[in-house]
């Protein structure tokens, strides 16, 4: 019977590259903790972009400092709350999250949103590469007056990729062990940005600020919250190590905390930011305010090891992305599809950063749209978590007509059906620079709930529909255990 390529790849072991492909985990071999779960998430929202987006809280939705600190508390909560429970597959089936999504849409259905995603990607990995690019060529122009060129775009590009796709290569140790590090950095060094910036702020006019309406507060919660939406999928591709006996509400809060805990801060400094400086949210270079703010001995190592960050968080999608390739019947390594995703996000950058006349528009309009295209896929899976306590490892790997996952012809209409709908719903909400569903002007539309509205729309629709009439998985006796969250 038919089987992924990457079946037989080999265990991971630590220290060493891990070569193991989309298969199930072995019980013997999830030897993971929950707590590492904490600097996985911190390192998977190291971003200046942060910064960035906090000053458009202020500037474009006109939002005071006490609704920014709403926003800033909530949208990771709600997020990575999100990421945190679909995690819980990871532990349950042992394999990564798109490859436990064909239990779900059946073999041949999963290609759909898992190309969907697999786009989705790319767009990420390219804001990435190209925030990662200038951070390098805003050091270079503060350490020796070395001016952006398009020769010199192009070096830093293809170093940042380079790099991104060599530390996604090595596997989930070199993950863990880069993000431990990175958080213990960049936690400190944020600090000290912090610090300066009590310091040398001008309170008045930052306490001083008119508040702006509920509908761009909530529309802010949005914005900041899709950034965390966007991992959602792949959760279960860094909890596939934990035992099965791993706690559930452990899983959540680390998640949670992890991403917090950075994105709390970020979101806050940047809107503090931009009250003196109101011009950092709709800059094209996203990085090099954080030279004009701050003192070089500063600016300088803090961008060295945001640039770390920003590295590791691609370095976290592409690891996902080959995941996502390979469930797609790309008879590839994981290591050969992470490399196509590095070609992709090379030549995007380059447009992003010489064609595109707004890269903050361009972002904003991108995370609109990455939320509603995730979030459908959301709907769907989270439903069926409620329903289901294990997977059949057999039948994730069997892309034949014998898997249980199957379905009638490969396809579970019902899934298939939510999603769809779901997604189409999420678009007619939704209202972008290039873009304006006919629902775009209505109550859910201008608070910036049409991802939401996606969410809603699949689980309702998913849960109301009869249940498959194909053969049930076998479930094994270790794998029955129930889940409380």
């Amino acid at each position: 019977m038919p089987h992924d390529a990457s079946e037989a790849a080999g265990a991971t072991h630590d220290g060493a590259m891990e070569t193991r492909g989309l298969e199930p985990v072995p019980d013997a071999e999830r030897t993971g903790r929950v707590r590492e779960l904490f600097p996985t998430w911190v390192a998977a929202n190291i971003s200046v972009l942060l910064l960035t987006m906090g000053a458009g809280l202020i500037v474009f939705n006109g939002l005071n400092f006490w609704q920014v600190l709403i926003v800033a508390i909530a949208a990771p909560v709600l997020s990575y709350g999100i990421v945190g429970v679909i995690s819980i597959a990871g532990k349950r089936g042992g394999a990564p999250g798109m490859a436990l999504s064909r239990a779900v849409f059946g073999q041949r259905g999963n290609l759909f949103p898992g190309s969907l995603i697999w786009v989705a990607r790319w767009g990420w990995e390219t804001i990435n590469a190209v925030t990662g690019a200038y951070a390098v060529l805003t050091v270079l122009d503060l350490l020796f007056g070395v001016e952006s060129s398009t020769l010199l775009i192009v070096v830093t590009l293809l170093l940042f990729v380079t790099c991104t796709f060599l530390v996604s290569g090595l596997g989930i140790n070199a993950l863990r062990v880069c993000s431990t590090w990175s958080t213990y950095l960049f936690g400190a060094f944020s600090v000290l940005v912090l610090v300066y910036l009590v310091a040398n702020t001008e309170w008045s006019a930052v306490f001083d600020k008119p508040a702006g309406s509920t509908a761009m507060m909530i529309a802010g919660i949005g914005t900041i919250a899709a950034g965390g939406i966007s991992w959602v999928p792949s959760g279960p591709d860094f909890t596939r190590y934990l035992p099965r006996t791993a706690s559930s509400k452990a899983m959540v809060g680390s998640t949670v905390g992890g991403a917090g805990i950075v994105v709390l801060p970020m979101v806050l400094m940047g809107a503090v930011m931009a009250v003196s400086t109101p011009d950092l949210a709709s800059a094209q270079d996203p990085v090099s305010f954080i030279g004009e703010l701050l003192p070089m001995w500063i600016s300088v190592p803090y961008l060295v090891i945001a640039l770390l960050g920003m590295l590791l968080i691609n370095s976290m999608s592409m690891y996902s992305a080959g995941f996502t390739a390979q469930t797609l019947g790309i008879r590839v390594s994981r290591a050969a599809a992470v490399s196509v995703n590095a070609v992709i996000s090379l030549v995007f950058g380059f447009l992003l950063m010489v064609v595109a006349t707004s890269f903050i528009g361009s972002f904003i309009s991108f995370l609109t749209l990455l939320a509603v295209a995730f979030s459908a896929w959301i709907g769907v899976f989270g439903v069926d978590m409620l329903r289901r306590r294990s997977y059949d490892a057999v039948a994730l790997m069997d892309t034949g007509r014998t898997s249980a996952y199957w379905y009638r012809g490969g396809f579970a209409w019902q899934a298939m059906t939510a999603w769809a709908v779901a997604l189409l719903v999420g678009l007619l909400f939704t209202k972008v620079d290039w873009f304006s569903g006919p629902l775009a002007s209505s109550w859910i539309g201008e608070n910036g709930l049409g991802w939401a509205a996606t969410i809603v729309v699949a689980g309702v629709l998913y849960a109301v529909l009869p249940r498959s009439s194909g053969p049930a998985p076998a479930e094994s006796a270790e794998a029955r255990e129930t889940v409380s969250i």
